[in-house]
Parts: C-alpha cells; structure tokens; sequence
C-alpha cells in the first residue's frame, strides 16, 4: 500500500460498475446455495457469472489464491476455500466476492442462513450486519477511519461478542487492498488518530464478528482463518464511497432480501 487515493468521477463510474457486478454475483449466490450443494459449485456459479459481466474475479490467483470467492463455513472467519464440503442443515455461509473491470475492483461479502439455523446464531448474522450500518453513519467528511471503528466495535461488543483484531478492512480501487486499513476495532493509543476521510476516498468496510472469543487461527491450508474457540462467525462488507455527503455504497444498490 502506498498512500490513500482519491478517485474521480470517471473512476467512480467504473468501480460502481465492478460493485455491481459484485452485488448481483452474491445474490445469485445466497439463492442458490441450498442443503447439498458444495462449496466448489458455487464458486463455479460466480466464476461463470463474472466472466459473462465482462469482469474478472479479484481473488482468483490473488497471492496464489486458488478460487474465485471465498466461501467460509461456521467457526471459520473468512478466506475459506471453496471445494468438496456439502453445505448442512443450521450452517453459516460467509460468501466473500470481488469482481475487476476497466481497471477497478470491487468487493463485498455476505453472510447467509442454509436451512434452519440456531437462532442465537441467526442474531450473530443479523448483529454483524448491524455493525456495518452503525459504522457507516460515520463514514462522512472530516470523520476518522476511527470512528467507524469505535462505532463497529461498540455495537459488537454490546451483544457480548468477539472483534476480530487479525483482518481489517482496507481502501480499494484499481488495486483490492489500498490505504487505509480499516480496522473494526479502536484503543485509546489509536482512536482519533486514523486517516481522515476526504471526498472520492473509496474504502472497504468489513465486520468479522465471533460469537466468542475475538482470537482467531489460520489452518493449515495458509488461507482459512477459523475461530479459536469453534464458535461461529459472521462477516458483512461493502466497498463505500466517501462523498461530500452520506457515503455511497458501491456493492449494495438494491434492497437485500430479509432486510
């Protein structure tokens, strides 16, 4: 990363494209992914539908990155790789999409219920995206990537759960991870003192939230970051643009089924 970049309205355009190629890929996905069905077909279904929208997938080969999303199961936080695991009863699915065209990323993820599941895990699922809403009432002119932090932190924590310090989200553009970092957390040593958000800024926003314990491990497979404890997790993202007024949500145009 090498400093925060402000996009024009010509690079808006693009990124809003990407975002909705973004969008439409992961409400095909939450549609299709059923009892039974394996994580890898549903990355078959993105590769297939990015590739007709003219796009490219971002996490394909993305430091070896060996899939086209990241489909993340229950205990595991993000970066699941997708393959030969049927989809259960009760499960969590944590779907992680980016798409590339005419230079710019996009990037999002959703978490979506399989079948009938617990409902103190339905609350995590619901709670997490809850975090992303409070998180952007501060994405405005003249705030600190900070206070969406605090924001995103509080609400969390004010349900009794995990804010996962390994992964963070990030600015995006014409590359998947720009400056800043875009923590969901916040310390006295740190807050107020994160980038401050300017017009054009276009940043990922990303709250990875454990039922338990905020510690997390890699497995052995380099990419798959699983919760210590095996409790589930939720992840909920959007790439946001920062503008002269309320932010912009470049991955979420329509209204989400259940919301």
């Amino acid at each position: 990363m090498s400093g925060i970049t402000i996009k024009s309205a010509a690079d808006i355009e693009k990124m809003d494209e990407a975002g909705r190629i973004v969008e439409e890929t992961l409400n095909l996905l939450a549609k299709s992914a059923e009892i039974g069905m394996t994580t890898q077909e549903l990355d078959d279904i993105a590769a297939s539908y990015i590739k007709s929208r003219g796009a490219e997938a971002s996490f394909l080969n993305y430091n070896g990155y060996p899939r086209s999303i990241c489909t993340s199961v229950n205990e595991q936080v993000v970066h699941g790789i997708p393959g030969t695991y049927r989809l259960k009863d009760g499960d969590i699915l944590s779907l992680d999409v980016g798409a590339y065209k005419n230079g710019f990323h996009g990037d999002a993820a959703r978490t979506v219920l399989i079948g009938n599941v617990p409902e103190e895990t339905q609350k995590l699922v619901r709670v997490t995206k809850e975090c992303f809403f409070e998180g952007i009432r501060y994405a405005k002119l003249g705030n600190r990537i900070s206070d969406i932090a605090k924001a995103i932190q509080t609400h969390a924590e004010s349900h009794g759960y995990g804010v996962v310090r390994d992964l963070v989200g990030h600015g995006i553009g014409r590359n998947m991870h720009e400056d800043p970092e875009v923590p969901n957390f916040w310390d006295t040593a740190h807050f107020g003192r994160g980038a401050r958000l300017e017009a054009g800024m276009t940043i990922a926003i990303e709250p990875m939230i454990n039922a338990g314990t905020a510690r997390v491990l890699q497995l052995s497979d380099g990419w798959t970051v699983v919760t210590a404890d095996g409790k589930p997790s939720a992840h909920y993202e959007n790439t946001v643009l920062i503008t002269e007024g309320e932010p912009r949500l470049l991955t979420l145009h329509e209204e989400e089924e259940g919301t």
